[in-house]
Order: C-alpha cells, then sequence, then structure tokens
C-alpha cells in the first residue's frame, strides 16, 4: 500500500526515463514521496512490486505503474495546464518521436556513452548513429522553437533527458557539432527552473529516513 496521502515515486536523479517522469508529474502539480534509487542497491519494496528492476516505479493505491511514458500520462491526464498533451491525448507524430527516441536512439545512446563494453564499433561510430535522430530533432527545431510546434509538448520533457545524455557523453563535441537549434534548445532547458527543481540531489533512501515529497507548483 502506499502512503495515505501520497502515491510513491522510485527515481534515480540522473536517469533519463526518470527525469521525464518527474518532469510530468512537475508540469501537472501532482504531489508524489520521492524515493531516491542507487541501482546497485536497489530497494526490496521496489524489487516486490516491479520485479524488473528499472525505475521510474509509481506506486499508486490500486496499481503499480513502471513505465516512464505511462507515468507521465497518468499525471498529465490528472492535471495538464499547459496543454502539453493533444486534447487529453499523444499525437500520432509525437508518438512517433517517442519511439524513435525509445528504441533506435537510446540503443545508439547506450553503446556510445559505454562504448568500451561494445568493442564491435569506436564510440564515434556509435556516436555517427545516434546523430540520426539528432539531425531529425535539429531540423523540427530549426522550424519552430519546440519539438511539435510553437508551444511546449509531452514530446519535449519526454525527449530531451535523453538528448541531455547525449550531450554530456562529450560535451566539447557535441558544443560545437552542426545541430544549433537543439543546442539552444537543450541549454533552455538545462537552465530552466522546472527542470533544475526536479533535479535537486537526495541521499538514497531508506525506509527509516524522513519522507520527501516532490510537488512543485
Amino acid at each position: 500500500m502506499t502512503d495515505a496521502t501520497h502515491p510513491i515515486l522510485y527515481s534515480f536523479r540522473r536517469c533519463p526515463y526518470a527525469i521525464r517522469a518527474r518532469l510530468a508529474i512537475a508540469y501537472a502539480q501532482q504531489c508524489v514521496e520521492l524515493r531516491e534509487v542507487v541501482l546497485k542497491d536497489k530497494p526490496a519494496s521496489m524489487l516486490a512490486i516491479s520485479p524488473k528492476g528499472t525505475v521510474p516505479v509509481l506506486q499508486l493505491d490500486d496499481r503499480i505503474i513502471d513505465e516512464s511514458r505511462d507515468v507521465m500520462l497518468w499525471a498529465l491526464e490528472k492535471n495538464d495546464p499547459e496543454a502539453l498533451l493533444n486534447n487529453g491525448k499523444i499525437p500520432a507524430a509525437t508518438t512517433q518521436l517517442f519511439d524513435e527516441n525509445d528504441n533506435e536512439f537510446k540503443h545508439w545512446l547506450d553503446r556510445y556513452k559505454y562504448a568500451d563494453r561494445y568493442p564491435d564499433e569506436s564510440a564515434n561510430d556509435y556516436r555517427a548513429r545516434g546523430e540520426v535522430f539528432l539531425r531529425k530533432l535539429d531540423s523540427l527545431l530549426s522550424e519552430s522553437p519546440y519539438l511539435c510546434g510553437a508551444k511546449i509538448s509531452i514530446a519535449d520533457i519526454g525527449i530531451m533527458p535523453f538528448i541531455r545524455q547525449f550531450a554530456m557523453v562529450d560535451k566539447a563535441w557535441f558544443d560545437q557539432a552542426p545541430y544549433p537549434a537543439l543546442r539552444q534548445w537543450l541549454y533552455a532547458w538545462l537552465e530552466a527552473p522546472m527542470f533544475k527543481a526536479i533535479m535537486q540531489k537526495y541521499a538514497q533512501w531508506q525506509p527509516e529516513n524522513e519522507r520527501v515529497l516532490l510537488h512543485i507548483d
């Protein structure tokens, strides 16, 4: 069971899936109990409700949500003051961007970041594979300030954490790469008060810890 008042969110600060879940919860102005997880020492209470052992995991009174996109939808379907969804739904074009990000791009991102684990190709080769998606996003952002047009949408908060991770593998390279619109979009995000608020550092959660509530108006 959850706390009598708040859902419980198991999270890891730097995980892009967890970042986008926290961003959606913040934009939706929902309050959750945040439990910061150390991935090498996952709490038994989290594994008991989601044995796959990945974050985020949202524990509600009536169900467990352990896919980040579903956590985002849960939050924004409850409250969406910035209209990040389109009439309460994710448009087909946005779903396609999510799928490209979560599947092919994430595949190459992992190999670029951890190239020593994947010796079949070099880090530069893996980076070049990931750049296919960067070029697509840069093209979109050359035409409008956000990925899906003139205003922020769920696509921006759902994809930005992965571009952040890609950029930080070799920031010097990213800072001179031929993606000026993408770079401007990303760095504006990194300075955004909402992003800074959900990226606060917390100690590893332990059952005896004082509760941490994530609630950003």
